[in-house]
């Protein structure tokens, strides 16, 4: 009785956030007399993003007191209500936080038409940027989070709420000895926030927390030993699929978690170093990964900012996923052939042993998930259809295997990663934050100058550049960053309107993330496990393995990219 007093108000809460996150934005449009002359315009910045929350005010020439007053919505477009006594001369100021200050003066037809209670339409408005002093704090403070993130000096969680609070404290305080500190509110701060990945993430979470406890991998990992009779040759490219599947349809971070203590138990019972078996394995994950929406997290920030649904992904990926698999599988062959060569036989004590670990403890609970999997498979490839977010997808079916197994709760709950969903919450303020000063759209300035109008150097440069900065950047805050710049490319390169430079910072990112230790978040997690085992993957151990993979297996996507669009 005690749980379901607990169980249910949590579930509710859980069930009326899925709904929120379905609901359309409700309109600020201010309410207008049909009779009333209005001023309308849109406003824009230099790469056409539309620019919202800007002031318009109507004024005389050198007159401080306003005529009338707007806002730009979130579209860039504003209505401004004229009042009934108008001069002869007006202008139609427009300031925004950031941007330089724009005066578009009225022409003498255009008041006529005012005072006789005529509407009118503006020209497009295009602000330029202004680079002050919140420009370069944002910009050191971001800087600074990715250093922090990369060297592995400062978790990666208190890294980013770090920056997020430096810039907020900044915003806040800075004003009183200058309005150039200003930055941005916290108001403005939650709106670069995407919910939709929070909860999605979330959503996954509870869902694999139920999945973990049945025994599946470990059951899969021994499978694998069985099914490949203890041949090396044949157990390493088992591994590395169910790894590479596992990802695609859980995440490479949580399927790093449950296969690397198996697969060390195997090694060791072999008399193999296990870092012949994981390192193939977490390369297979990174790279597996990006087949669909849910699969890594920097495809399901992709997924959420450009609007690529999980079959998009599936049909867009998979076989370019599939072939710099074929290479990878090669390539781990032939780098770990003589520990490979080098394994000896499991005794019947020893086999009996991890077969006995190797049990699925929960079978009821298993089936049941796999039937809510199977229908949230269904509706993450065809809920957008019907407008249907992952997010909600995720909620609905961890709150429905929640209700039909009914665990203990608080388990649940602490199976939810808080720090990871902290971690992408004041991430997403801080790159935020360099968007709001203007940081993105100079990059984006700089790589459109560069690509031109050349869709395939474009998809060239952000796959490799993406694959190469993942290897010294994390590539989660890395991708976050980039996606305001490849919306602006998608928008300005002719023949990018099928998405494909989104496709290939998925591509970049992901893969990128076998150049180095630091590159991925799996990397890391198995690092950790496979270091408390007594055999420490090092820094540059993962370089020397994995670079050769990252070039591989991005080489060969990026063929697939070529053809395919």
């Amino acid at each position: 009785m005690k749980k379901s007093l607990y169980l249910y108000p949590f579930l509710l809460a859980l069930l009326i956030l899925s709904i929120v996150l379905t609901l359309p934005a409700a309109s600020v449009q201010a309410q207008t007399d049909p009779n009333t002359p209005l001023i309308v315009g849109h406003v824009f910045d230099k790469q056409g993003q539309a620019i919202k929350a800007a002031e318009i005010s109507l004024r005389a020439p050198g007159e401080k007191e306003a005529l009338g007053t707007a806002t730009t919505q979130p579209d860039g477009t504003f209505e401004l209500t004229v009042s009934d006594s108008l001069p002869d001369t007006m202008v139609v100021a427009i300031a925004r936080p950031h941007f330089q200050d724009t005066e578009v003066e009225l022409s003498t037809t255009d008041i006529q038409h005012l005072q006789s209670g005529t509407s009118i339409i503006l020209p497009d408005v295009e602000m330029e940027r202004h680079i002050g002093a919140a420009f370069w704090i944002a910009t050191i403070v971001f800087i600074l989070a990715l250093i922090f993130i990369a060297t592995g000096k400062m978790h990666n969680t208190l890294s980013a709420l770090l920056g997020m609070a430096v810039l907020l404290g900044i915003s806040y305080l800075g004003p009183l000895i200058s309005e150039e500190l200003y930055i941005f509110d916290f108001k403005t701060s939650l709106e670069y926030v995407d919910w939709n990945v929070v909860f999605l993430i979330m959503g996954m979470m509870m869902l694999i927390a139920v999945v973990e406890g049945t025994g599946i991998f470990q059951w899969l990992a021994f499978a694998a030993y069985r099914v490949s009779g203890g041949r090396m040759w044949l157990l390493l490219p088992i591994l590395m699929v169910i790894a590479g599947v596992a990802s695609a349809f859980l995440d490479n971070v949580t399927t790093m978690l449950l296969m690397t203590p198996i697969t060390i138990q195997i090694s060791l019972a072999l008399g193999i170093n296990p870092l012949a078996l994981l390192m193939p394995q977490v390369f297979a994950s990174n790279v597996a990964g990006i087949s669909t929406l849910v699969g890594t997290p920097t495809n399901i920030l992709i997924g959420s900012y450009a609007g690529i649904s999980f079959g998009d992904f599936l049909v867009n990926l998979t076989p370019g996923v599939l072939l710099a698999m074929v290479g990878l599988i090669l390539y781990s062959e032939y780098i770990y052939r003589k520990s490979l060569k080098s394994s000896g036989e499991i005794s019947p004590a020893l086999l009996e042993r991890l077969k006995e670990r190797a049990q699925i403890t929960e079978p009821d609970h298993l089936k049941k998930a796999g039937v809510v999997g199977a229908f949230m498979l269904v509706l993450f490839i065809f809920g957008e259809h019907v407008h249907l977010v992952p997010a909600v997808t995720a909620m609905m079916g961890a709150t429905a295997l929640l209700v039909w197994i009914r665990p203990d709760l608080e388990e649940m709950i602490h199976a939810v990663d808080w720090t990871t969903l902290v971690f992408f919450i004041t991430l997403f303020i801080v790159v935020g934050a360099v968007q709001e000063v203007g940081l993105i759209s100079v990059i984006a300035d700089l790589i459109s100058r560069m690509v031109g109008e050349n869709l395939v150097l474009a998809m060239m440069v952000l796959v490799w550049a993406s694959a190469l900065l993942s290897t010294v950047v994390a590539n989660i805050p890395f991708t976050a960053a980039m996606l305001p710049v490849v919306s602006y490319l998608t928008k300005t390169i002719p023949g990018a309107e099928s998405l494909v430079l989104f496709y290939c910072l998925s591509v970049g990112s992901a893969m990128g993330g076998n150049g180095s230790l630091i590159g991925a978040s799996a990397n890391m997690i198995t690092s950790g496990i496979s270091e408390r085992a007594g055999y420490p993957i090092t820094y540059v151990y993962f370089l020397k393995k994995g670079l050769p993979a990252l070039f591989i297996t991005v080489g060969l996507a990026s063929i697939w990219l070529l053809i395919h669009f």
